[in-house]
């Protein structure tokens, strides 16, 4: 097993990625850069608390930001997903290895 390290990269990641309002943020940035007015109109809470989510995500280099004039625009950044990915892969690999052996089994029983 890893030694893990405490606030290793991907704990900070995987942090900031078990907030739920900070996972719906990252889908809106899906659809392209926003301001953090219109991150803050599509959620129940005060702007300031907005702010402490853009924050995490900023610190945790999932979103960049860009001022215009007044305006911050913020834009996902994808290299920390990518390596979320590939933290996750060893994990995807062996459930698809088990489910194809369910699949072998099952279609065992099938014939007689």
């Amino acid at each position: 097993m890893p030694v893990r390290t405490k606030d290793s990269p991907a704990d900070l990641i995987f942090g900031a990625l078990a907030n739920p309002t900070r996972r719906d943020i990252l889908f809106l940035l899906l659809g392209g850069p926003r301001t953090a007015g219109e991150i803050a109109e599509q959620f129940d809470m005060a702007r300031p608390s907005v702010s402490e989510h853009m924050k995490v995500l900023l610190d945790r280099r999932l979103v960049s930001e860009q001022r215009d004039g007044r305006a911050t625009r913020y834009t996902l950044t994808p290299g920390p997903l990518a390596d979320v990915a590939s933290w996750l892969s060893p994990f995807e690999m062996f459930w698809r290895g088990r489910l194809e052996d369910l699949n072998t089994t099952l279609d065992n029983l099938k014939d007689p």
